[in-house]
């Protein structure tokens, strides 16, 4: 399964492709989209989504993963947030990928052990995982969550796509756990060693 995830962010929106193949994770690509603020809102959105569009064109992914909305203190913070998640959501809906949602802290939990790392941490287990140098921050959660949503971490289909159950696979059972779960959790416990 060739799974796409996506953070979504007005100036850099990160993306990522994973694919599992037993318990083996692959690293397919990964990049930021990237617009100034010196352009307009209407020409950073139509970037983000022609070239996640091109993406799900090229690579015919299986699922996109993305973070759940979350609540900022800053209104416009929020505002353009929701503008380029929108975006992604329209890019997905448009080719008929489903698309999963997971928050941040369920993705940082699945990734790292803990709900509460920072993006360094995320950057360097995604490295670890993928066999890769560690990526810029927007593209190493983007990876992270594709990660977490092959792993079979507590995912949400998107409301935006009109589901509302959630597939749940929290502390999965160590012997009935993932091939891919239990790889994490050795390779989280040679980290604590």
């Amino acid at each position: 399964m060739l799974m796409l995830g996506i953070d979504p962010g007005l100036q850099a929106t990160g993306w990522g492709l994973v694919s599992l193949t037993g318990s083996r994770l692959c690293h397919h690509q990964h990049g930021i989209i990237r617009s100034t603020a010196k352009q307009p809102d209407t020409q950073r959105l139509a970037n983000i989504a022609e070239r996640l569009s091109e993406l799900i064109q090229t690579h015919q992914p299986d699922k996109a993963i993305s973070e759940e909305i979350f609540v900022v203190q800053n209104p416009k913070s929020a505002l353009r947030l929701g503008m380029a998640r929108g975006v992604a959501i329209m890019a997905c809906g448009a080719t008929e990928l489903p698309l999963l949602e997971i928050s941040a802290r369920k993705m940082k939990q699945a990734i790292t052990g803990t709900g509460t790392a920072d993006k360094k941490q995320i950057a360097q287990m995604v490295s670890r995982l993928l066999n890769i140098s560690a990526p810029p921050s927007d593209s190493a959660d983007a990876l992270g969550l594709a990660i977490a949503g092959l792993q079979g971490a507590t995912l949400f289909p998107s409301k935006a796509q009109g589901y509302g159950t959630s597939i749940s696979n929290n502390n999965p059972d160590p012997e009935t756990a993932s091939p891919l779960a239990a790889a994490i959790q050795a390779a989280l416990a040679k980290e604590k060693s």
